[in-house]
């Protein structure tokens, strides 16, 4: 069970909101880049989130650029798992790929601060501060185990090739 806070955002939040072009210097230093993360959409957030906490969005988070560094530096953030209502592609592999869930739901019922528990084998999040349950379509449990592994290259160091059979 995946626990934290919520950090809302609105519709169409796109990489250079999540990682600053400007700031495309430090890609080779990401630990630096990670204390931007969503600084042009909240110049607090970086300061604020904690391990655990969620990123809430609306309507097509990640779009724009097929930068890694985007759903990379917000898993090193901390973050848990963003929630939204939809997301770009590239960004939902890409985040996939690295260990970080992306779960698509109606994000409506939660406000900034509240304080959320997510089931990903279940498919569930529960709002804790307003008595909400909210649903996500299942995870395969192929994704399920690249998400445990932390991402894609830790699974395949494990494993040493996708065994899918016998997920």
């Amino acid at each position: 069970m995946l626990k934290g806070k919520a950090f809302k955002f609105g519709d169409s939040i796109s990489t250079d909101h999540i990682a600053p072009g400007r700031l495309v210097h430090l890609r080779s230093n990401l630990p630096e880049l990670a204390k931007h993360v969503l600084e042009d959409a909240d110049p607090t957030f970086a300061q604020r989130v904690k391990p655990g906490d969620f990123v809430v969005a609306g309507n097509n988070f990640g779009l724009g650029s097929s930068r890694e560094h985007a759903p990379l530096i917000i898993k090193m953030s901390g973050v848990s798992a963003v929630l939204a209502k939809s997301v770009a592609r590239i960004f939902f592999r890409n985040a996939i790929n690295l260990g970080l869930p992306v779960l698509i739901c109606d994000t409506d019922k939660i406000a900034e601060g509240d304080e959320l528990e997510v089931d990903l084998t279940g498919g569930k999040i529960y709002d804790r501060t307003n008595g909400a349950e909210l649903t996500f379509g299942k995870i395969p449990p192929a994704m399920l185990k690249i998400l445990d592994e932390g991402g894609v290259m830790p699974y395949i160091k494990k494993y040493g090739d996708f065994k899918l059979n016998e997920v």
